[in-house]
């Protein structure tokens, strides 16, 4: 009786799920920008759109808190959006701000929303000047931003002249403001309550009408990966600047003082990575350039042993590398990750030998020679004439001519080598 009362409860335990609530399969893909717009942030919006795509995401919210950044990393967020096959929502969050490349993110948008008390706008373009304060962009770049801003507004049924004069005028607008003028759809105080607002909109994706089901969407926030976060930081022009001093006074130094080879290794370092910042070349280029550095150093640690020195900033350019290249869409996960830890382990095991091989170098170096005249002393040999103060010595089986150094040493009397000159013996007696 007690097992079938067990197999009835078993069955029904395992039935329950069959015709009950699943999973939600309604999943909203967030990603989050904060701080300014660089290259990494692109990235992330870019493979964040393809990972939701991946999940079979309803739909992706951008979270919007920038001061900021720059103008092709925030083009290259505008094409990811507008190639999204999927629903693009923009939202500022309570306490964030949309000011500058941060406008256009939030208008390009499929659905624009923002909370009570943010702000939007003062969008006009601004050149950094190292040598003074930034001031205003030439009239030819503005224009340029201003027909960008006036594209995205006409994609998006958004009012064009009000798009046009937050590049051309600094307009900013508060989000009663903004919703009163039509440049956003929706004010949510959070989350939650813009996905129960924006549930049941229709919108133009990719030239099809798509219906937003969102009232009981599952949230799921993207986390920022080690390849976005190196790219953030060496795409800031702050960073940017201070790399390329370091580089160019890294050559200068490392020519000017040859032989430790340290200056020109970090210099050669800073100005790869300080190209990059400055848009020479892409990151899956950066990547493919740091990988062929770290092979010719390691190569160059071989011919011109300096002790490590190159072989660390080898391991530096292959772990930078390993992190930089691209991962093709059909490579799997689960594979980039796998060639990535591999790298790492070999990066690591590069430095161990390295650091054993240092080590048992330097104690070679430290221990007394063991061939040729140098490994006489401190050696005992035996008086055969009187020495005062020459006479003979001897030792190894061979006679040398000795010197003594503590008085007169009488023939059989046992003595201590204390130094070697030419092919005289300097020795001591032995009490």
């Amino acid at each position: 009786m007690k097992k079938w009362a067990l197999l009835i409860i078993l069955m029904l335990f395992l039935t329950s799920g069959i015709g009950g609530a699943r999973p939600s399969e309604n999943i909203v893909y967030v990603i989050e920008i904060e701080g300014m717009v660089t290259a990494g942030t692109a990235l992330r919006v870019e493979n964040g759109i393809e990972d939701a795509v991946d999940m079979g995401a309803s739909a992706v919210l951008l979270q919007i808190d920038t001061p900021g950044g720059l103008v092709d990393a925030t083009i290259d967020i505008v094409k990811a959006i507008d190639n999204s096959p999927i629903p693009v929502i923009t939202y500022v969050p309570r306490g964030g701000i949309s000011a500058s490349a941060g406008t256009y993110i939030l208008l390009a948008g499929h659905v624009a929303a923002m909370s009570p008390g943010t702000t939007t706008g003062a969008s006009m373009p601004v050149m950094a000047d190292p040598a003074g304060a930034p001031g205003p962009a030439d009239n030819k770049t503005i224009s340029y931003m201003a027909g960008v801003m006036r594209g995205i507004a006409e994609r998006r049924d958004r009012p064009v002249d009000v798009a046009e004069r937050f590049v051309t005028e600094n307009l900013v607008l508060t989000a009663s403001e903004a919703l009163e003028m039509d440049v956003i759809d929706v004010i949510a105080d959070d989350v939650h309550g813009l996905l129960e607002k924006v549930d049941g909109m229709t919108v133009m994706v990719m030239g099809a009408e798509t219906h937003l089901q969102t009232a009981d969407a599952e949230i799921y926030v993207r986390e920022e990966g080690i390849r976005e976060q190196i790219i953030d930081i060496i795409s800031n022009p702050q960073v940017v600047f201070i790399l390329l001093l370091v580089g160019i006074y890294g050559i200068i130094f490392g020519f000017s003082s040859p032989g430790t080879y340290v200056p020109e290794m970090i210099g050669a370092i800073c100005l790869i990575l300080a190209l990059y910042g400055l848009g020479t070349f892409d990151v899956n280029m950066l990547g493919i350039i740091l990988i062929i550095a770290a092979v010719i150093l390691f190569v160059a640690e071989v011919f011109t042993p300096t002790y490590g020195v190159l072989t660390m900033g080898g391991v530096v350019c292959l772990i930078l590398g390993a992190f930089m290249l691209p991962q093709e869409p059909l490579l799997a996960e689960e594979w980039f990750r796998t060639f990535q830890l591999i790298v790492l382990g070999m990066a690591g095991t590069s430095v161990a030998f390295f650091i054993f091989g240092v080590g048992a170098v330097m104690k070679s170096r430290r221990r007394k020679p063991t061939t040729g005249i140098d490994e006489l002393i401190e050696k005992t040999a035996r008086a055969v004439t009187d020495i005062d103060p020459e006479g003979k010595v001897k030792v190894r089986g061979e006679i040398w001519n000795a010197m003594a150094e503590n008085g007169v040493i009488k023939q059989g009397d046992t003595v201590k080598i204390i130094r070697v000159e030419g092919l005289t013996l300097f020795v001591r007696k032995i009490d």
